[in-house]
């Protein structure tokens, strides 16, 4: 274990760039060199390039980078808060179960910022679904208020209303009606 003496470490000076001590002959050659690599703004290196260096490859075209399309917000508070409220609705539903108390009401639907709201029928849905939702939704509306301006009352009912069915057309339901076997 050999250490240094006291009067040899008192030799040392430090580094103006990076702090390090040296004796003073070691700092004249090292201080150059440590300005010189601490100016350098170091370039990022590519795995890639090294791996196609001297290959067929290298020379192909590089293809610029797809654009990126743009992140959307993270909500997760959101989804965090609703995890926990839906973690205190059960832990009330299941005390309540334990004590014979009626059960409280379920907690309120937590809306999702992503999500885009039908003008139609109000409904919510993600961007993929909205699109389709929407066209279908919009033909149905313009169905539903046509068939309002076509139907005219004749006394009390609507012309457009459908019969019930026919008991003997739902066979399952006749054997209800006279005893199945199978109770």
């Amino acid at each position: 274990m050999s250490q240094i003496p006291a009067a040899r470490s008192q030799d040392l000076a430090p580094c103006r760039t990076c702090g390090r001590r040296f004796a003073q002959d070691v700092l004249l050659r090292h201080d150059p060199i440590c300005r010189k690599v601490f100016n350098k703004k170091r370039k990022p290196f590519s795995s890639m390039e090294q791996r196609l260096q001297g290959t067929e490859i290298m020379t192909v075209r590089k293809q610029h980078p797809q654009k990126k399309q743009p992140e959307k917000k993270s909500n997760w508070r959101q989804h965090h808060e609703d995890f926990i409220n839906a973690i205190r609705s059960a832990k009330q539903v299941t005390k309540a179960l334990k004590e014979g108390r009626p059960l409280p009401p379920p907690p309120p639907p937590s809306i999702n910022p992503d999500y885009i709201q039908c003008p139609h029928c109000s409904r919510r849905f993600n961007e993929a679904a909205a699109e389709r939702h929407m066209k279908f939704c919009e033909e149905q509306a313009a169905r539903r208020a046509f068939a309002a301006k076509t139907t005219r009352p004749v006394g009390k009912k609507l012309v457009t209303q459908r019969k019930p069915p026919a008991a003997a057309a739902l066979p399952h339901r006749k054997r209800a009606q006279e005893g199945s076997q199978y109770r």
